[in-house]
Parts: structure tokens; C-alpha cells; sequence
């Protein structure tokens, strides 16, 4: 490739959706004919509408699971296909962020930058260099790192336990590094060989918050005003912090006995983690697009699931997945100041780039593809027997279960109401529809966008522009959120974990 050459936004686009599609192909070839490669562990072939869901699980970067990894997957589909997959999916995501960036920044051009260019670059300076010093703390903390296809253990009460063995330090670095969330195990971060110590899962945590909470300054680099990045960055924060507490409070002051002698509620929870751990866990992992768990949001209260629910259905821009929540905040940032420009009866503009009527359709069709792909599916799925008939509850849990799932998929986060039994044709049909939808048509928006921004020139500030770096564009921003994205669910919700909870 030539580095010095650079793409229009069509062909920027058209190179991702390209190089994902190449990814989906390869991955489910992988599944399929595992049991004819190396290291294979005795797997069989991966079912067919699993392998697709898997393949385009991980190509979206939402990492959705509906098989138990340590008895489905050999070692070499877990590395070569899997872990891969982490990489260059975050990588996507990253990308399509930065070429939204320069949208903003650039004037009078039609090029966006390089795809292959920049996502090779943020493989190997970003993404390989972290995850080889992650591993290496990792693996000291006791996550295991082998070829191993297992050990048989006689244990102490004279029974034989089947302990597996493989390459999980080294997926898991990049598992968080890169807001994926696909355990090697079923158990995902709860496992002891995936999580055995508390610090470690502190360390699982910081992983998923560094690139996110980093990009913002990116940002503010990049369009050449470090304020800009930080009131983005102050949202995000501002965000986070009221859903941590909400979760925690909920989940440590729910009612009955039972909860209240245990200091939290415990069910589904490791001891080794505790309650606020937990709740710490569970909800950087939703408010990251990571998926990755400590603990069975399943089991959570009801008011706890539904702040896990919220945290997705906001954007995951608080501060989202790696790349996807920056160009997910600004472009509700686009809204916020349409907005603004609204109350005054001032054209709209941001960061001296004027929003007509063509920006704020793209702006508007990113916003409403998610929940409608949410609401439309969960409907879809209550509607036929093969939907429900997947559901291990009845009334409000139930739904909420399938509510959870289609979030999180058409969101690309991949965590789960463990209690739907979602490896089913029709689940792995739909939700593989929703996280590719989910995924890709958001992406065609905001590189759409990108170029829309970039042919502009810089329009100079004047006493009439929205200062989008104080405080007051902070707050907007944040009630716009809240508003124009969080309230699309909640009638949704109020049948869910609301009637549940209350």
C-alpha cells in the first residue's frame, strides 16, 4: 500500500466493509472445518448458524457468545481466529473514529486519510505494543497462558475434574484492551483462570478505560484545541459516574434479608470480587461496548440489570467502545449543537464546520438505526414461538432478557441475560443481523458525515457562536443523551426491569 495516497470517504468506507466481510468469510471457515487443523483439542465442527453468529460476532467487535468457549473452541481457532479478530475489529473501530476527526479538522478536501494504512498502524503502535505488556501482568497475576488442551485433576473428595488449559492471557490482554469482551471460557472473567484475583480484575477494568478515555484528547489534538477533547472527555466522565452509582446502590440496597446480611446482592457473584467489585465490573463493561463479566448479570437485581441495560442503550458513549464511542459523542455532539443553534435561531455550527440539512439527516439516521434494530428485533422475537420459546423466564425478567440481547447486539457490547438460551438458529440469525446492522450502518453515517465536513472550510467564530468547550455545552450535551437517545427505550423498559424492580 502507499502510505502517501488517501482515500474519498466512498472508497474509505468501502475498504472497511470490504476487509470485514473478508473477516466474517475466514472466521467461519475456521469454525467450520476446525476439526481438520492443529491444536484443535478433539473440537467438532462448529454448527452452521453458530459459526456465522460467532463470525460476525467478532468482526463487529461486539464478541457475543452463545456457546461455551472451553468446549467449542480448539486453541488454534481461539488464536488464529478469535484473538485475531480483537485486534483488527478495535482496530476498524479506532479508524472510522479518527476519520471522523479529520472531517472536523481538514478544509476543502475530499480525502479522509488511508484505511489500511491507518488500521495497520493502530495494530502494531497501539494495539500489539499494549497488549504484550498486558499479558506479561497478566500471566504474573496468574491468568493462564499454554498449548494445553486440558488436564484431568483428582480432587480431594475423590471425584476426577477436568481442568482446561490454552492461550487466555494473551486473548484476554486484548480482550479488554480492545472493548471485546469474548471470554476463553464460558465463564468469561469469572473464571479463575481468566480472573483469579481481585487486583487482576482491576486490571481488567483499567484495561477497558484506557484507549476510550484517551481518544478525547485525540481529538482535541487533532482539530487543534485540547478544550474541545476535554468537554467531551468531562461528559463522558459525568456519565460514568452516575451510572456508577446508580448501580451500586442498587445492587447493595436492594430489599430482603438475605441481601442485606450479605452486604450486596450476591447471587451470580464471585466472593473473591465482592458487591462493588462487581458492580464496578458490570458496569464499565456496559458503558465500554467490552461485554467481558465478573459476575451473572442475569442474577443481578432488577433495577441493577436495568442500569447495565441503560448504560448500552445510551450509545456506549460513556465512554464507549475503542473508537466508536468518540464518533458516537460527537455525533451526538452534531445534535446537541443543532440544537442549541435551535433555541437561539442561529445556523448550527461546531468547531467552525456548518451543519445544514444533509448533516443533521446523517446525524439523525446514526441515532435512530440502533433502536429501532433493538425495538424491531425484541418485538420480532416476543412475537414467534422460536423467540420465546428460548426464554427460561416468564413475565418482566423474561422480557427483559430479550431485551438485554438484541442491546446487546445491535449495540455491539455482548454481554448477556445468561437466562435466554440464545444458541438457537433463530437467535443466531437475528442477533447476527442486529450486531451487523448495528455495526456497519452506523459506520456508512458517520463517514458520510466525515466527508460532508471535510469539502467545508473553517468558518471563523464570531460573537454569535456556541462555544462548545464550557460548561454550558457540557450539560447540554449530557441532557441531549439522556434525552434524545435514553427516553427511545423507555416504554421498553417500563415493561422490563422497571415493572421488575418496582
Amino acid at each position: 500500500m502507499d502510505a502517501d495516497s488517501e482515500q474519498r470517504w466512498p472508497t474509505y468506507l468501502r475498504s472497511v466493509l470490504a476487509f470485514s466481510a473478508v473477516g466474517v468469510l475466514l472466521l467461519y471457515l475456521l469454525q467450520r472445518v476446525q476439526p481438520l487443523l492443529p491444536l484443535s483439542d478433539g473440537m467438532a465442527a462448529v454448527e452452521q448458524s453458530s459459526a456465522w453468529n460467532t463470525a460476525v460476532s467478532f468482526v463487529t467487535n461486539t464478541n457475543w457468545q452463545g456457546y461455551s468457549g472451553e468446549s467449542t473452541m480448539g486453541n488454534l481457532v481461539q488464536m488464529a481466529g478469535l484473538a485475531v479478530q480483537n485486534f483488527v475489529s478495535a482496530a476498524v473501530g479506532i479508524t472510522v473514529a479518527i476519520a471522523l476527526v479529520r472531517g472536523f479538522a481538514r478544509t476543502t478536501t475530499d480525502r479522509l486519510g488511508n484505511f489500511w494504512v491507518d488500521v495497520t498502524r493502530t495494530v502494531t503502535r497501539v494495539l500489539l505494543p499494549i497488549s504484550v505488556v498486558a499479558a506479561l501482568v497478566l500471566v504474573l497475576g496468574g491468568v493462564v497462558q499454554n498449548l494445553s488442551a486440558g488436564v484431568a485433576a483428582h480432587t480431594l473428595g475423590g471425584v476426577t475434574q477436568f481442568l482446561p488449559g490454552g492461550p487466555v492471557a494473551s486473548q484476554e490482554a486484548i480482550k479488554e484492551l480492545g472493548t471485546n469482551g469474548g471470554g476463553f471460557f464460558n465463564a468469561n472473567s469469572a473464571h479463575p483462570f481468566e480472573g483469579p484475583t481481585a487486583w487482576v480484575s482491576l486490571f481488567q477494568i483499567f484495561l477497558m478505560l484506557l484507549i476510550p478515555f484517551a481518544l478525547p484528547r485525540t481529538f482535541g489534538r487533532m482539530v487543534g484545541d485540547k478544550r474541545q477533547g476535554y468537554a467531551i472527555l468531562g461528559v463522558m466522565a459525568a456519565l460514568a459516574s452516575v451510572s456508577l452509582g446508580l448501580m451500586s446502590w442498587v445492587q447493595a440496597r436492594s430489599g430482603g434479608t438475605a441481601t442485606q446480611l450479605a452486604g450486596a446482592a450476591m447471587e451470580g457473584q464471585e466472593v473473591r470480587f465482592g458487591g462493588p467489585l462487581s458492580a464496578l465490573f458490570a458496569d464499565v463493561t456496559t458503558l465500554t461496548s467490552t461485554g467481558a463479566v465478573n459476575s451473572m448479570h442475569d442474577s443481578f437485581t432488577p433495577l441493577g440489570g436495568g442500569v447495565a441495560m441503560v448504560n448500552m442503550m445510551l450509545g456506549e458513549v460513556a465512554p464507549g467502545g475503542v473508537g466508536s464511542g468518540l464518533y458516537g459523542m460527537l455525533v451526538l455532539a452534531v445534535i446537541t449543537v443543532f440544537v442549541a443553534g435551535l433555541m437561539v435561531g442561529r445556523t448550527p455550527e461546531y468547531l467552525g464546520k456548518r451543519l445544514g440539512r444533509r448533516e443533521m439527516t446523517l446525524a439523525s439516521l446514526y441515532i435512530l438505526t440502533t433502536p429501532a434494530l433493538v425495538l424491531i428485533g425484541t418485538g420480532i422475537a416476543m412475537a414467534f414461538p422460536a423467540g420465546r420459546g428460548a426464554m427460561l423466564n416468564a413475565g418482566p425478567h423474561g422480557l427483559s432478557e430479550v431485551l438485554y440481547a438484541f442491546t446487546s447486539a445491535a449495540n455491539n457490547n455482548g454481554s448477556a441475560f445468561a437466562g435466554l438460551s440464545a444458541n438457537t438458529p433463530f437467535y443466531n440469525v437475528a442477533l447476527g443481523l442486529a450486531m451487523a446492522f448495528g455495526r456497519f450502518l452506523p459506520i456508512v453515517f458517520v463517514l458520510a458525515l466525515a466527508g460532508r465536513l471535510a469539502v467545508q472550510g473553517r468558518r471563523p467564530a464570531t460573537v454569535g457562536t456556541f462555544p462548545t468547550h464550557r460548561p454550558l455545552f457540557v450539560s447540554l450535551l449530557f441532557a441531549v443523551v439522556l434525552v434524545v437517545v435514553g427516553l427511545t427505550y423507555f416504554p421498553a423498559l417500563s415493561l422490563g426491569p422497571l415493572a421488575e424492580g418496582l
